[in-house]
């Protein structure tokens, strides 16, 4: 799932107004790689979203977040040097699950000279010097801030998923109310994590999302929760739950199953749960109360595990009326599959917990 507008809804109203000008995501879609890695300009709102957990050599555990956004402002805008047509955000966080902090940044970019886009024929995503570079089978990650920074090698080790069915993951009744979305579900990663003018050498897990899409939200949706677990039997779970303003789930509410050698499966509402254990953390900065421990179960495959974290501040805040506070962290697993030892690590996303979210505001 994962509209995650993070930054670009500052400007939804803006952007409500042009949204007539894009498509809308519809079944049917034929995905081709590497092009569906990159680029989709007749979409208003695409992103690329990396998060994962590493560990140092010395056992120090971090999370980190590096995404990006292009939000469509106008689509027949003339094409410049500092053209509008397009607007770029990032976002780059990093959790120190063992020193017990949470340190984020972000930046806003036109296109301009260069300074920000993704390009099929470059092979890049990028924002400023925040970028990804695909070399082959790898990709090279870059995020680089004044107090922290990540640098990572990742490798694919399974293929794309095609979340959702018939080339779309719905996300509310009717038509344009969902996305193309594509995962790479274990990414394994090496490299460095700088903090505080020291630097680890870590490896770990790394999920990548991306989607693009136009208008997805439903008019009765105010917010969401998203999980991507990687687990210790190499297999991968995504769960999403779209939330409406009662507190029940959107029956359009799914995920995902992705077995040892990478063959995904389609997961309705009914086929899972996700419930809130009692354990909550309330942001000072947005005054949200946010459930960190979850019993997830998966009845087809044997599964009940429960998600905790390290951290419990992990929010990034929204500054104003229309950029939205999120809780984006690392999570622990641990369980059983079929009377079976089960652990493994994930990140968990939860959004309108603060308000509902200004997208759904719009639409209804």
């Amino acid at each position: 799932m994962r509209s995650r507008w993070g930054a670009a809804v500052a400007l939804v109203l803006w952007a409500v107004v042009a949204r007539a000008q894009y498509q809308q995501a519809l079944p049917g879609y034929q995905y081709a790689f590497p092009r569906d890695h990159f680029n989709h300009p007749e979409y208003q709102t695409e992103w690329w979203y990396y998060t994962g957990n590493l560990k140092a050599a010395g056992g120090h555990r971090f999370g980190f977040e590096l995404t990006f956004f292009r939000q469509g402002m106008n689509r027949d805008a003339a094409q410049g040097t500092w053209s509008t047509r397009d607007l770029y955000f990032a976002h780059l966080a990093l959790s120190d699950l063992d020193g017990g902090k949470f340190y984020h940044t972000e930046r806003f970019n036109r296109q301009g000279p260069g300074i920000a886009g993704a390009s099929l024929e470059q092979r890049r995503v990028w924002n400023g010097n925040w970028q990804v570079q695909w070399e082959g089978d790898q990709q090279q990650l870059r995020g680089v801030a004044e107090k922290f920074a990540v640098e990572l090698t990742m490798a694919s080790r399974k293929p794309p998923v095609i979340q959702g069915e018939n080339g779309i993951s719905q996300k509310a009744a009717g038509e344009g109310h969902a996305s193309h979305y594509i995962s790479l579900t274990r990414l394994l990663a090496r490299g460095s994590v700088g903090l505080n003018r020291k630097t680890y050498s870590v490896e770990g897990t790394v999920w990548m999302d991306h989607e693009f899409s136009t208008n997805s939200l439903g008019a009765a949706e105010v917010g969401w929760d998203w999980m991507g677990l990687q687990l210790d039997d190499n297999t991968e779970v995504m769960l999403y739950r779209m939330r409406h303003k009662d507190g029940s789930a959107d029956p359009f509410s799914s995920g995902t199953f992705v077995d040892a050698q990478g063959k995904a499966t389609h997961l309705e509402l009914q086929d899972f749960s996700m419930r809130p254990l009692g354990e909550t953390w309330v942001s000072p900065a947005s005054g949200a109360k946010y459930p960190l421990a979850w019993e997830v179960a998966i009845p087809r495959y044997g599964i009940d595990m429960q998600l905790g974290t390290a951290l419990k501040s992990q929010e990034l805040s929204g500054r104003t009326k229309y950029s939205p506070s999120y809780w984006e962290g690392a999570v622990t697993i641990s369980g059983q599959r079929d009377g079976r030892p089960l652990s493994g690590v994930g990140y968990l996303e939860m959004t309108g917990y603060d308000r509902p979210l200004p997208l759904a505001e719009t639409v209804r």
